[in-house]
């Protein structure tokens, strides 16, 4: 199992760079930034954007690998998107990884001023968008006319550094978005069931990603696809669990022990943020970073 960390982009990059090259130091698998434009309880603060963030982050590190969890088309398009996360692989060295999925109603939905989609209006948006991102990662020059996304002879020249393109982590948990995940994913992405966080207990949440993983196999299965081929990351934090987990490094130990029997290969904490709904003991994140998955075994 692989233990990663989401730092959000809340701090000018003079303080914000100390952030990720500390969890480089401390041995995290991957660190991600949310690709939003502004979030939650968060929203009348400072937030930066995300592929810049990850660009200055790929300068500031060497070994650690970088994404998003994760970018949308709320408010991004296939063919400028990937014209910047091939720049931002190429500069990073090959180290990036491609969070993505279908959006939601936050702040994004309608800021460039538009009405919120129905989640339908989503879905059908991002089936069009994940093929269309595919094409223009793997191929020098993409046309294609859509219903909501075209490419007019766009070009992406020489291509990622990563082959045949930077792997896509795929967030959904509804039959679309798992069947993108199967066809196009290295790795498929949940945060839990919505439906259980404010009043459901933590064996109700490891019964609904139970569910969660064996629709993914049926996906995975329709499309001729091996399950087992994709990684499977549990962005924490929103199950009824909540910041428990960070409280010690045996209650991690427990909680990620009961996920990789459920098939996760990858954990993802949230860095410590103090007075928000991400607040922890700094000193025993950073013992959680590195010593939990040793005992793990």
């Amino acid at each position: 199992m692989r233990l990663s960390t989401v730092i959000l982009p809340i701090h000018r990059w003079s303080e914000g760079q100390k952030t990720w090259q500390r969890a480089e130091e401390l041995g995290f698998h991957a660190a991600y930034t949310y690709d939003h434009l502004s979030w939650r309880t968060f929203r009348d603060g400072p937030w930066f954007g995300a592929l810049p963030t990850l660009t200055a982050a790929a300068t500031a590190t060497e070994r650690i690998r970088l994404g998003t969890l994760v970018t949308s088309p709320n408010f991004r398009h296939p063919v400028t998107l990937a014209k910047e996360l091939m720049a931002l692989d190429d500069i990073s060295g090959g180290r990036i990884t491609l969070g993505i999925g279908a959006g939601g109603n936050g702040f994004d939905a309608t800021a460039l001023g538009q009405e919120p989609w129905t989640p339908k209006e989503r879905a059908d948006r991002f089936a069009e968008f994940v093929p269309l991102l595919d094409r223009l990662l793997t191929e020098d020059a993409v046309t294609q006319r859509g219903t909501f996304y075209s490419a007019d002879e766009a070009r992406n020249i020489p291509g990622c550094v990563q082959r045949p393109r930077l792997p896509f982590a795929v967030a959904a948990t509804g039959p679309r978005g798992l069947k993108l995940a199967a066809r196009y994913g290295q790795a498929w992405v949940t945060t839990g069931d919505p439906k259980i966080f404010e009043e459901g207990t933590p064996e109700q949440s490891v019964a609904a990603l139970r569910g969660q993983i064996e629709k993914l196999g049926k996906a995975c299965a329709d499309t001729g696809r091996e399950v087992a081929e994709l990684d499977k990351v549990l962005l924490t934090g929103f199950t009824p669990d909540r910041g428990r987990p960070l409280e010690s490094v045996d209650a991690f130990v427990d909680f990620a022990g009961r996920h990789r029997e459920l098939g996760f290969t990858e954990i993802v904490v949230h860095w410590p943020i103090p007075d928000s709904d991400f607040a922890a003991d700094q000193r025993v994140f950073e013992q959680i970073a590195t010593e939990a998955l040793a005992q793990l075994g």
